[in-house]
């Protein structure tokens, strides 16, 4: 009987002295980042998959959501609006002869391409307002020219009246030709930002109403232009990192 008894006393010390010695060490590596833990699946889902605080467009009552569409890409692909589906990406109108504004947006377009180079569900939609000269051969330079990797970023071309249909009409971004302007052809150099559903979403302003569109025009860099407006290409990495999330 006192063996017994001796026996528990000698393990209960050596448990002790194990706890004195090395769970403050345990204590201290996880503290620090030195010990992975692994979190259970409940974890994970409730950091991913919240939807964001950004707005959805409310056009008479209903989510605004990006009309179907089919044009060709700078690789002879026929790409469609359901290719986009399940991916954030970003919308511009332009031509690749514009000697104003779509080098800048573009530009821009290009360092919010390679913030996001490690995200496969991130793409762009260019859709070109010149579809005459734009073939896809000729898109395909332009991309070459731009630096354009990302596999989502396609450059379309296709019917002029469906291109300004989908503009003026589908996105409410004005697009027109006007052979008294530089280049041609006259368009805004606004952004659009769609969610992996296919809907139109924004941030809200100071009023709590939807921006609905992001300046492409004014670089980061620039922080703002010559008229004192801010550039909004910051907030737009934002956007879509809250968009990948959801």
């Amino acid at each position: 009987m006192k063996k017994t008894n001796y026996s528990y006393i000698g393990i209960a010390f050596i448990i002790l002295i194990f706890g004195i010695l090395f769970i403050p060490k345990i204590v201290d590596r996880v503290t620090n980042g030195d010990v992975t833990r692994n979190e259970s699946r409940s974890d994970f889902a409730n950091k991913k998959g919240q939807p964001s605080n950004l707005l959805f467009i409310d056009n008479n009552g209903e989510k605004r959501k990006v009309p179907a569409f089919s044009f060709t890409n700078q690789d002879g692909k026929l790409v469609t609006n359901k290719d986009y589906l399940g991916k954030v990406y970003v919308v511009e109108f332009f031509f690749t002869t514009c000697p104003t504004i779509c080098p800048r947006m573009n530009a821009n377009l290009v360092q919010i391409q390679n913030t996001f180079k490690d995200f496969e569900n991130f793409g762009v939609a260019s859709f070109t307002i010149n579809p005459d000269y734009d073939t896809p051969e000729v898109l395909k330079q332009y991309a070459d020219n731009y630096g354009i990797t990302n596999p989502n970023w396609n450059l379309l071309t296709g019917d002029k009246d469906a291109i300004y249909e989908l503009a003026n009409i589908g996105f409410f971004i004005y697009a027109a030709q006007n052979e008294d302007v530089l280049g041609g052809f006259e368009h805004s150099g606004n952004f659009a930002l769609i969610d992996k559903n296919g809907f139109i979403r924004s941030r809200a302003d100071e009023n709590g109403n939807p921006i609905i569109y992001y300046k492409g025009i004014i670089s980061e860099e620039e922080q703002v232009d010559d008229d004192g407006v801010q550039q909004e290409i910051s907030i737009l990495k934002e956007d879509i990192a809250k968009l990948l999330k959801e």
